[in-house]
This record gives structure tokens, C-alpha cells and sequence, in this order.
């Protein structure tokens, strides 16, 4: 530069290297990550010798044991243990010694003892009940009303009219047998006449027959329109079952249903009744159900009765109501079922009071008059107080309520809390019961009374073939009828009367953990009065029929009050027996009680227990190694070569082992033989095992260096 100016020192040659200067730097993107990785890079060699000598350490603790014999272990524990009793008996006196180790193993014994009936008791899972009585506002319950007839007779005659004479004709021949009267109209031995006037394919499938127990040793079976008599055992050649020459005091006839099995092996049982009107019921409900199972589902709805002209009056408190404010479904037992307040599209009713003057109240009209006559023996109404969203199953929980009468029903509300698995087996939803619940296409909640029957259905088909008239049909099933299933009758008899088979299904279904029931208290009295009933009739009638006949009469006539008979709700709750602080503190109060014990006793015993085992271990470990070397030494007679011997011998094939036995230095060689090659003994590294201390010192003095 002109003028002899020097360069400042901040601008630097650009062919110099620069000084080295302790200058502030900008860390690059992930540069403080690669520092920390090359740190831990340097620390790692002493993190990892650390690790190593505490693992050598604990290797040799582990090697080298507890330090004690057994005996020495067992005096250490009697001598510091604060259990009472173990103590006594390594200071007392020899006398005292064994009386003091009698009375400490008795009374451990007995710890023992106690303590088994505990936990045997705990896990029993027992539970306990209590009763609870609340007050609140309470939802009104589910009310399903049916009629006693399923269908009415005017509708299904036409389906009905054979099966119908085939009974009034067996209703003829079964009073004649029991009257003891000659039977012609027509003949029991013209069975041609009888074909004539009567279609017997329905009889041949499924026939009523008598029984002859004038011989209670030899009964006859009569067909009541055949000639062909079968008995079940022999027979005298004289003996006649002819009913027309049997008078009435010897005549002991019973009335059952003849149920058949033609496949395989052809056999037939025989359905007994007591009485003949329970036995053509039944046979009638067998050929009826066959009938009535091909009809589809919308032509039995059309058959039944209609809510139009079954519901005449409704009233929810001071609500009026109607037969739209009922949900209709199909019953099988029943037909068209109505349910008031089921809470499927709409919230629940609320009750504000009890008493009859805030409940429901209904006026129906049941038809009797309508009635199937060999179907239906009982008038009235069928009626079930249930929860919201179940199905009503009346045939097990539904009561009759009488025509001509008010019924008067009086609620209390029961709500039932049990506990579910280990102490019951109680389900919340059926989610986990095996069976299929067959009644889901309802959308109703789990009940045991829709898994039985689902599980009767489910085994109906699989003995079957199809599925039975009264219950929901699984997918791809078909209900049985005469036809198409000649056996099911004979199916469905064994089926139902199997215990096994009912016995699986109890098995298999659960109750729910939480149900409630409505108990009743139910009142009777004649409506309408002698002195009402004109007006009465007279205005429900126009009403119904815009007819001013009277076109009703008491025998088709009931009044229902169904109400809450006060608002207190009783809770029946379980809760557990015993807990785990039950058995917590009554297994220490048994410890402290006989052998004056505690939680700190039972560590205790748990370190000598550990401490025998450990010593056992290793007793074990060198009774192995003992072994080993017997077979070692059994291996090698002689000394047996060092490791440098061997090691040699394996790497060097000119290696020979010099043997204490050779040839004296003064004996001279035969003639011809080459003298021995002169061998340099290798060194001898006998010892090759490390020293863990002079490891351990070594790398002490390499860090401190």
C-alpha cells in the first residue's frame, strides 16, 4: 500500500491461514443434537465399565450366597424373628424346647387353618341383600292388553271347517265310549262311511285315540275311526275291544293324542290326558297351529280383532286417549296385541300422584261371541304391566281380566340391583349369552324369557327341520306344518317334555343384573250395575257402530283402573359379603390372635423362605459341577492336558504330548530308526481364568491415570 501503511489486523491475508481465536459460533441446524451424541459418545466407556463391575459384583453376591448353612439360617430366624413362639425355643431349656416347638406348630396349624376358611370363604363370592324404600316420580309402566281369542271365528271359519266336524265327530265317538252306548251314526266298523262325510287326511297325520285300561295289564288302543286296535302287550284271544259290547262299569277310557315318527325307525308315543276336554284342546291347538303356520303374518293380523273395535274409551289421568296411542304387534298365543306407554317412539308417561284417578283406565270390548269354540275356552282379557322396550310375554307373567266386570289394579314398583360376575352370573344387555336372541327384530331389551325361547326355537330346528308356530323364526327356517313336516308333532312332543334339552337352555341363558317388577294387587266388582247398564250400553254402542241398537252386552264388556297404589319404590340391592378388607383384616386378626403376628412377621418368613432356596441353588449348581468332573476325570485317567496342550496339539500337527513314560536317554535307538526330533516345551498357560479384582483394580488405576 502507498505510503508504507500497514494492513489492520482485521483483514487477514487471503493466503494466510488465520490465527485460531476463540470466536463465538452460530450452531448449523442439528448441531447441538451431533455435540450431545458426541458427548455421550465420550462418557459411554465409563458408563459402560460402571455397568459391568456392578454386574461382576452382583455375579460374585449371587455366586457366593447367603453365607449360612441351614441350620444356621433357621437359628438366625427363631433368634430375631418378632413372631412369638420360635424364640422360646432356641433359649428355653431342652424340656421347654420341645413343649415350645409343639405349641408353635400347633398354633400354626391352626393359622393355617383359619386362614384356608377365609380365602375359601372370600372367593365363594357371596353377596348380601338389602332392602331400600325410595320416593320419587316414577315412569308409568308398559300396559299390553290382548284378547283371549286370537282370531276371530267369522274370519277364519273357512280355514277351520274340516278340522271343526273332524272334532264333532270325535267329540261324538268319545261320548258314546263314555256312556257305554252302541256307536252307529256313523258305524265304528265302517270306516268307508266315515270317508264319506269326514276328510281324514287331518286325522291320519295326528289322530285321537282311546285307551282301554279294563286290563290295566293289557291295554287297548282304540282309533276312534278305524277298526285297527293295537295293545301294548299280549292279548288274550277272546278278550274284545269292541266299545259296543263293553258296558260301563268296566269301561275305563283315557283320551290321548297318537304322536308318530315315520323316518328310520317307525315309532309312535302316546299323549295322555285325564280328562277328554284337555285332550282335544291340545289336539286341536297341534292341527290348528299346522293350519294356521301357512297363513302369511298379514292375513293373521287382518284375522284378528282390530284396535278400532276392541279399545272403545281410554284415559291416562286427566288425558284422553285412544287406540292410537297403542302399539300394535302380533302374539302368536294371542293374535293382535296392543301396548300402551311401550316408549319405542316416544318418551315414557309420567305419573304425578298415585290412586285411580291418575292411572290408566280402559273400557274394551272383547266379542266373545266371536270366540273360536274348540280354540278358546277362556273370555276376557289377557293384560301384562312391563318395562318400557320389552316384549310382553303373556303366557308366563300376563293375568286375565273377567268380562261384565270393573278390574281394578292396584302398582307397586320393585327394582331389583344384582351384582354380576365372579358373584352372579347376571347379564347387563345378553351381549353375552351364547343363544341368539330371536325376539331382536322387536327391538326390545334382553329378557330370560326371550333367550329361552330363542333357545327352544333354535333346538326345534336343529331336531326338526323347521320352527315352531309360536316363537320367531330364525333366518332361512320355516314354521312346521303336517305336509311338508309330517314328524314335528311327534318332534316337538319329545322335545318339550326332554329334560336334557331344558335343561341346556337354562344353562345357557342368564338373568339380567338389573330387572324391575310391578307387583299387583288386584280388585273385582260387576259393571255396569243392573241400574246403569241400559244408558251404558246404549252410548257405546252409537259409538262404535253408529247404531242405536244396543249391538253390546255384559259378556263382551271389562273396565281396567290400572294405576300406582302409592309412590314409594322399593330397591332390593346386593353388595358383596366379603371384601378384600374383610379378608385382609381377618387374616391378621387370626395371625395376631395365635401366634401374635404381623404383616412384618410374613416378610420375614418370606426372606428365610427366599434364603432357603437360594442356598438350596446353589448346593444344586455344585453338586453339578461335582458331577461334572467325576465324568471329566473318568475321561482322562491321567492328568488331563492343560488348555496350551490342547491348543497346541489342535493348531500344530507335529505336536506330540511328552509322556512321562518314555524310553530311558541311555537305551540305545534299533538299528535304522531315526533319532527323535529334539521338542521345545511350549509355555505352560494352566491358568488362563481373569481375576476379577486385578480387572477391577487395573481399571481403577487407568481412570485415576
Amino acid at each position: 500500500m502507498p505510503g508504507g501503511g500497514s494492513r489492520p489486523e482485521s483483514a487477514p491475508d487471503s493466503g494466510a491461514l488465520p490465527a485460531p481465536r476463540a470466536l463465538p459460533l452460530v450452531p448449523a441446524p442439528g448441531g447441538s443434537r451431533e455435540s450431545r451424541a458426541a458427548r455421550i459418545l465420550r462418557r459411554s466407556p465409563g458408563i459402560t465399565m460402571n455397568f459391568k463391575r456392578y454386574f461382576i459384583r452382583v455375579l460374585h453376591r449371587l455366586q457366593k450366597g447367603p453365607g449360612y448353612t441351614y441350620k444356621e439360617l433357621l437359628v438366625w430366624y427363631c433368634d430375631n424373628t418378632n413372631t412369638h413362639g420360635p424364640k422360646r425355643i432356641i433359649r428355653e431349656g431342652p424340656k421347654k424346647k420341645v413343649i415350645w416347638f409343639f405349641l408353635t406348630l400347633l398354633f400354626a396349624s391352626l393359622v393355617f387353618w383359619q386362614w384356608g376358611i377365609l380365602i375359601d370363604t372370600y372367593l365363594s363370592y357371596s353377596v348380601s341383600s338389602s332392602l331400600s324404600i325410595g320416593f320419587k316420580t316414577m315412569k308409568f309402566p308398559a300396559v299390553t292388553v290382548c284378547n283371549a281369542s286370537p282370531y276371530k271365528y267369522s274370519k277364519v271359519r273357512h280355514l277351520l271347517r274340516e278340522l271343526d266336524e273332524l272334532t264333532e265327530a270325535a267329540l261324538e265317538r268319545i261320548l258314546q265310549s263314555k256312556h257305554g252306548d252302541a256307536i252307529s251314526a256313523p258305524p265304528l266298523n265302517s270306516s268307508e262311511t266315515v270317508s264319506q262325510w269326514l276328510d281324514l287326511k287331518l286325522w291320519n297325520q295326528i289322530p285321537l285315540v282311546l285307551i282301554d285300561e279294563s286290563d290295566p295289564d293289557y291295554p287297548v288302543i282304540i282309533d276312534l275311526f278305524e277298526t285297527n286296535q293295537s295293545d301294548s302287550g299280549t292279548r288274550p284271544n277272546n278278550s274284545s275291544p269292541a266299545l259296543s259290547n263293553v258296558t260301563s262299569e268296566v269301561k275305563k277310557h283315557k283320551v290321548a293324542v297318537k304322536l308318530c315318527h315315520h323316518k328310520d325307525t317307525p315309532q309312535c308315543i302316546y299323549w295322555n290326558f285325564t280328562s277328554a276336554a284337555q285332550a282335544v284342546t291340545e289336539w286341536y291347538i297341534l292341527q290348528s297351529t299346522s293350519i294356521l303356520s301357512k297363513v302369511p303374518l298379514q292375513e293373521r293380523i287382518r284375522m284378528g280383532y282390530q284396535p278400532e273395535d276392541m279399545i272403545l274409551a281410554c284415559l291416562f289421568g286427566a288425558e284422553p286417549c285412544s287406540y292410537r296411542n297403542f302399539t300394535q304387534i302380533y302374539h302368536p298365543d294371542h293374535g293382535n296385541c296392543y301396548i300402551f306407554n311401550w316408549g319405542m317412539d316416544e318418551e315414557a308417561l309420567i305419573s304425578s300422584n298415585p290412586g285411580a284417578e291418575f292411572g290408566l283406565k280402559l273400557i274394551l270390548d272383547v266379542s266373545q261371541q266371536d270366540y273360536i269354540p274348540y280354540l278358546t275356552s277362556t273370555a276376557g282379557a289377557r293384560l301384562m304391566l312391563h318395562e318400557q322396550k320389552s316384549f310382553p310375554f303373556l303366557k308366563d307373567q300376563g293375568i286375565y281380566a273377567m268380562s261384565g266386570t270393573e278390574t281394578s289394579i292396584g302398582v307397586l314398583v320393585d327394582e331389583l340391583e344384582r351384582m354380576g360376575y365372579p358373584y352372579s352370573d347376571c347379564t347387563m344387555n345378553g351381549s353375552d349369552v351364547p343363544v341368539k336372541n330371536l325376539y331382536n327384530e322387536y327391538n326390545t331389551s334382553y329378557s330370560i324369557q326371550a333367550c329361552l325361547r330363542s333357545c327352544f326355537q333354535a333346538q326345534m330346528f336343529e331336531n326338526c327341520g323347521c320352527g315352531h308356530y309360536l316363537f320367531p323364526l330364525p333366518e332361512g327356517v320355516n314354521y312346521c306344518n303336517n305336509e311338508d313336516d309330517p314328524d314335528w308333532a311327534y318332534c316337538y312332543s319329545s322335545l318339550r317334555s326332554s329334560i336334557r334339552h331344558r335343561q341346556f337352555c337354562i344353562d345357557s341363558c342368564k338373568e339380567t343384573c338389573n330387572d324391575t317388577q310391578y307387583k299387583m294387587t288386584i280388585s273385582m266388582a260387576d259393571w255396569p250395575s243392573e241400574a246403569s247398564e241400559d244408558w251404558i250400553f246404549h252410548i257405546l254402542s252409537y259409538e262404535r257402530d253408529l247404531s242405536t241398537n244396543v249391538t253390546l252386552d255384559r259378556n263382551g264388556i271389562i273396565k281396567l283402573n290400572i294405576y300406582f297404589q302409592e309412590y314409594n319404590y322399593r330397591t332390593i340391592s346386593e353388595s358383596a359379603a366379603t371384601t378384600i378388607v374383610w379378608l385382609l383384616s381377618s387374616l391378621g386378626g387370626q395371625f395376631g390372635f395365635w401366634m401374635g403376628g404381623s404383616v412384618l412377621c410374613i416378610i420375614e418368613f418370606g426372606e428365610i423362605i427366599i434364603d432357603f432356596l437360594w442356598i438350596t441353588i446353589i448346593n444344586i449348581i455344585s453338586w453339578c459341577k461335582g458331577l461334572k468332573q467325576k465324568r471329566a476325570r473318568a475321561q482322562y485317567p491321567d492328568t488331563p492336558p492343560t488348555v496350551s496342550e490342547l491348543v497346541e496339539a489342535h493348531t500344530n500337527l507335529g505336536f506330540q504330548h511328552e509322556d512321562t513314560n518314555i524310553t530311558p536317554r541311555d537305551e540305545v535307538p534299533p538299528p535304522g530308526a531315526l533319532p527323535p526330533e529334539p521338542g521345545t516345551p511350549p509355555p505352560n498357560y494352566d491358568s488362563l481364568r481373569v481375576d476379577p479384582r486385578a480387572g477391577i483394580d487395573s481399571d481403577s488405576d487407568a481412570e485415576a491415570s
